[in-house]
């Protein structure tokens, strides 16, 4: 059934690990990362990319007409757009604007409630 055009709702889980900020009277002390400044990344990395997008294979181009406007969000790939290969690079968009003081440690992107590919840090 995949080999046909479909959609998913996926949902996606990070864990980052890093020491906590020890800066007392800052806002921000006790914690690896603000959850508000990690969301913003994976908005503009993950989210602004690929949400309402139909992500397909760099061959495929010639079988679709990009004027149409159901084709406007298409995003085209040099990899099989598999749940595996969406998150590695999801994991790559998101590691690239981490600050140093956190790192990537575990991703998880659910395809179905049934269904998912995850990701261990260092893999």
């Amino acid at each position: 059934p995949c080999k046909h055009m479909h959609g998913h709702s996926y949902v996606l889980d990070i864990t980052l690990s890093g020491e906590p900020m020890d800066r007392p009277g800052d806002p921000k002390n006790g914690m690896v990362m603000d959850f508000a400044d990690l969301k913003t990344i994976v908005k503009r990395c993950v989210v602004d990319h690929y949400d309402h997008a139909l992500v397909l294979h760099e061959s495929e181009r010639s079988t679709i007409d990009l004027d149409h406007p159901l084709f406007g969000r298409t995003r085209f790939t040099s990899w099989q757009p598999t749940c595996e290969n969406l998150l590695l690079d999801m994991v790559a968009r998101i590691r690239a604007e981490l600050p140093q003081v956190s790192s990537l440690s575990h991703a998880r992107l659910r395809e179905t409630a049934t269904s998912w590919a995850e990701w261990e840090g260092g893999s």
